[in-house]
Formats: C-alpha cells, sequence, structure tokens
C-alpha cells in the first residue's frame, strides 16, 4: 500500500469533521488535523475506521496502512464493536 499523502490526510480530515456532525455533537469528539493524525497514526489506542464504499475503496490508491473497514451506512451496527477507551478516528479519502 501506498503511504497516504497529504492531499488524502486533509480530505480525511475533512471528513472526520462531517463524521462528527453525522454522529448529531456527541460528546467527546474532538476535531483533529491531518498533522496531528499523522503524529497520533502510530500511537497504541488509535483506531482508524475506512468508511469507504466498497468502489470507492477498491479503486483507491491510497489507504491507511491498518485501517479498519466499516460501512457507514452500517455505524449504528458496528459502533458498540470498538471499545469507549480507544480514540476513534473515521475517514473517507
Amino acid at each position: 500500500m501506498k503511504r497516504l499523502n497529504l492531499k488524502s490526510f486533509l480530505l480525511a480530515f475533512l471528513i472526520v469533521i462531517f463524521g462528527a456532525s453525522f454522529v448529531g455533537g456527541a460528546e467527546g469528539i474532538t476535531f483533529i488535523s491531518s498533522d496531528q493524525l499523522k503524529e497520533e497514526i502510530t500511537k497504541p489506542g488509535l483506531v482508524v475506521i475506512d468508511v469507504r464504499k466498497d468502489h470507492d475503496w477498491d479503486s483507491s490508491q491510497y489507504k491507511i496502512q491498518g485501517a479498519q473497514r466499516q460501512s457507514a451506512a452500517e455505524v449504528k451496527e458496528w459502533m458498540g464493536n470498538y471499545s469507549k477507551d480507544k480514540n476513534i478516528v473515521l475517514y473517507c479519502a
């Protein structure tokens, strides 16, 4: 897998913002910049979830190594599978 470039990180950042608003302003949501994500990505306790549609993921040249894939449309089904003690980043870039 190719390393994620700055353009993809910026797009991921925008998606994180959108994802946070999707949750409806839930408490405990922190917005991070692409630079912050770059710093945090190697730390334990961070879960990166790729919520792109299958065809977008399949055709993408860029993927964050170690990211888990989940459907954004099924967030209510899978959100309970992740510990509340983890820092979770959603992206679809």
